[in-house]
């Protein structure tokens, strides 16, 4: 029952962790490139719901997450409209790379200015500690909530690129940037709006994070190397390969701490290099 028990709160902690990559999947499914700032944009989304928190006490500390998603969409709109987007066609897959690594240390920097290298997390009182206990089993209300709220966006994800006009266009800039021009669209605006949609998600992850776990300025590395492996893990571009590989790493990590408690990340980043061994195209080899 504690193996049992093991995997099913891994399993909860990949809701998580898939959260933290279904922003990275669809930037690169849509536009081929790879955020290295996203581990920062998560970071800073969740010392906003900290400062929110603070401000208004009076307030649950989940309910921050609805300004603090979209200030994100605002943030990642603007980010992809006057940097990224300078970039995002460059003949040289360095350049969007080299931007969004510059980017990456500037905000790491700033937030240090803001708000110190003094640890923070999010409290959100007895839920972070409630349990239901079913068959003899202990599971957190807080991991399965996150675990639920994973699976209704990823689905509400897949419904709206493939049964709205907006997602037939991102589909159709993913596939034909050229073509589509033909039909008045503006890859770059289509770009922005992914964008912003992409750090709106990273934000749900980022707050959710910082009520399990302490976050610093210096966390988005961390984040940013989840989210990867999420994403590579799961299939490039594929939005339930994210979910799974989520999951399977949640996993990982936790079989590998009642193992051995000292291996943190270990396990799960051996079975990152294992699964690009003998499967380099994920469990899901699919595009947006």
């Amino acid at each position: 029952m504690i193996w049992v028990e093991t995997l099913i709160n891994g399993a909860l902690l990949g809701g998580l962790y898939a959260l933290l990559g279904i922003g990275l999947a669809l930037v690169f499914g849509v536009m081929r490139v790879v955020n290295i700032a996203h581990g920062e944009f998560m970071v800073l989304s969740a010392f906003c719901a900290v400062l929110l928190a603070n401000l208004f006490p009076q307030v649950s500390p989940l309910l921050m997450l609805i300004p603090v998603i979209a200030l994100s969409f605002g943030v990642g709109w603007l980010y992809q409209a006057f940097i990224v987007n300078r970039v995002v066609t460059s003949p040289d897959p360095l350049s969007p790379l080299l931007l969004t690594f510059g980017v990456s240390v500037i905000l790491r920097n700033v937030m240090v200015e803001m708000f110190g290298a003094d640890v923070r997390s999010l409290q959100v009182g007895e839920l972070s500690r409630a349990s239901l206990e079913i068959a003899g089993l202990n599971i957190g209300i807080m991991p399965l909530l996150t675990l639920v709220l994973a699976a209704l966006l990823f689905m509400a994800l897949q419904l709206v690129l493939r049964h709205t006009e907006f997602g037939r266009i991102v589909r159709a800039t993913a596939d034909r940037r050229d073509i589509v021009r033909l039909s008045g669209v503006r890859p770059d605006r289509v770009y922005s709006y992914v964008m912003g949609l992409s750090l709106a998600l990273g934000a749900i992850g980022g707050v959710l994070l910082a009520v399990r776990s302490s976050f610093t300025p210096f966390s988005g590395a961390e984040r940013l190397l989840i989210a990867f492996e999420v994403v590579v893990l799961g299939g490039l571009g594929s939005f339930w390969g994210a979910l799974l590989g989520g999951i399977a790493l949640g996993m990982a990590q936790l079989i590998g701490l009642k193992i051995d408690p000292n291996a943190g990340l270990l396990y799960a980043h051996l079975l990152f290099f294992i699964m690009l061994l003998i499967r380099p195209s994920g469990l899901v080899s699919s595009r947006v």
